[in-house]
């Protein structure tokens, strides 16, 4: 950063020391003949009437004067030029009243800017009245360019070093941040940035690193977490069909055998279960949208419960003519993962309830269970997690019902939770209408 910002004004200073010396010298030139030249016109002026009694007085800043008279001769000068020879021969032609001319000493050194002004009407009869100014060295492009560029290198030279200085300074903080994390590893995500007291970016910066650092260790253990219920879930049912098979082989008798095998198999159904559930969870963490379609809400949660075989009885409230825009199988697995829960762990009865409300259609399945306390109601939508009451590892479940369930809605931009409930559980569903706009769309489909 410190190299282009001093490559950038190397540049600018470059620009700027070209441009000076292109149109300085012409600049200052034209300073110049406008002084001889007033200067020149200020002599005609005093010599209109009579003659000049001794030397020239200087006008203004300009000492080298003459008047030549129309033979040639020097009539008047100022004191530098008293007894000097003719600054220059160049006299104005024409109808021009006016010469500018450059007089030089042998070697081209101390140059003259040189501006006559005639008169024919002065005390000396036809007359020019010659003004010179000494040339500065701005007019002289090579050296002016020496001096210009060797101020640029020491402008530029200093501008190098107040900017290490000053970028280093201003950067020490982000380079502090920067080898803090380089120290940080996957396996150490709770060191923290320093956070600078100046309330500026770099302050700013530091804090969005923390905040982001604090997500990505609350990521990492989540998947920690994951990994390691994940790993005892599979183990328990490939453990027991491990030793029922083993027992079978040891003993083979028909009749054991035929009982330890369709153990096995429910262990075996068990584990497909767990993997399917995780195949789906990874597939909705990837955040890819499969295709979507107008679906009735109320018409998708009847024909869940018309495919499934329950242990209690269900009751139903369907508002008909709730369409939602979802992916059918996805929508089907949240409504079944709903209703399997409820008949899971309710005790008589489950009611379902499909209704509006606003422009939300929501699903409320209600049970008779033991219920879940307040502070574990959203306990239960984790993975993997089990509440201690009536919600084991024996009644089938595989602990990620719930945690889909949520999943599934919030990538449709809905809801789930748990809702009051005086005895059981109650889960609410909402999520949002279709407009009558696509409604009509599809239906022209």
């Amino acid at each position: 950063m410190t190299v282009a910002t001093v490559a950038l004004f190397g540049v600018v200073l470059l620009v700027g020391v070209v441009t000076l010396c292109l149109t300085l010298p012409s600049w200052a030139r034209a300073q110049l003949v406008d002084r001889a030249d007033e200067a020149s016109r200020m002599v005609t002026t005093l010599i209109d009437t009579r003659p000049i009694q001794g030397p020239i007085p200087s006008q203004g800043e300009v000492f080298l004067l003459q008047v030549v008279d129309a033979r040639g001769e020097v009539v008047a000068a100022s004191a530098p030029l008293e007894g000097e020879p003719l600054l220059t021969r160049a006299v104005p032609v024409g109808g021009d009243s006016r010469v500018l001319d450059r007089v030089c000493r042998a070697g081209g050194e101390n140059c003259l800017i040189v501006v006559g002004t005639s008169n024919r009407s002065t005390a000396y009869g036809p007359a020019v009245a010659y003004a010179a100014v000494r040339e500065s060295a701005v007019l002289n492009v090579p050296l002016l360019a020496v001096i210009l560029g060797a101020a640029a290198l020491v402008l530029l030279a200093l501008m190098g070093w107040a900017a290490w200085i000053g970028v280093g300074r201003v950067l020490a903080p982000v380079e502090r941040i920067r080898s803090g994390l380089e120290q940080i590893s996957a396996t150490d995500l709770g060191d923290r940035m320093p956070v600078p007291d100046t309330g500026d970016e770099v302050a700013r910066l530091a804090v969005t690193v923390n905040d982001t650092l604090g997500r990505l260790e609350e990521a990492v253990e989540r998947q920690r977490r994951f990994v390691s219920d994940a790993s005892h879930e599979l183990r328990t049912p490939l453990t027991a069909m491990l030793v029922r098979l083993e027992a079978c082989a040891v003993r083979p008798d028909p009749e054991e055998c035929a009982q330890t095998l369709e153990e096995a198999l429910g262990d075996a159904r068990r584990l497909s279960a767990i993997v399917q559930d995780l195949l789906l969870m990874a597939r909705l963490d990837e955040g890819t949208r499969p295709t979507e379609e107008l679906l009735d809400l109320g018409k998708l949660v009847a024909d869940e419960m018309d495919r499934r075989c329950f242990r209690l009885p269900f009751t139903t409230c369907v508002e008909p003519r709730l369409m939602v825009r979802g992916n059918r199988l996805r929508l089907d697995r949240l409504v079944t993962n709903l209703l399997s829960n409820a008949d899971r762990h309710g005790g008589q009865a489950v009611h379902v309830t499909v209704s509006r409300r606003g422009d939300e259609g929501v699903v409320e399945v209600h049970d008779d269970g033991p219920g879940i306390p307040e502070d574990q109601r959203e306990a239960v939508f984790q993975r993997f997690t089990r509440l201690d009451t009536a919600r084991s590892r024996d009644h089938g479940g595989t602990g990620l019902g719930l945690a889909i369930a949520r999943d599934i809605a919030t990538a449709h931009g809905g809801t789930l939770r748990v809702g009051d409930s005086a005895k059981g559980t109650r889960l609410v569903l909402r999520l949002p209408l279709a407009s009558p706009a696509e409604e009509a769309q599809s239906g022209n489909e």
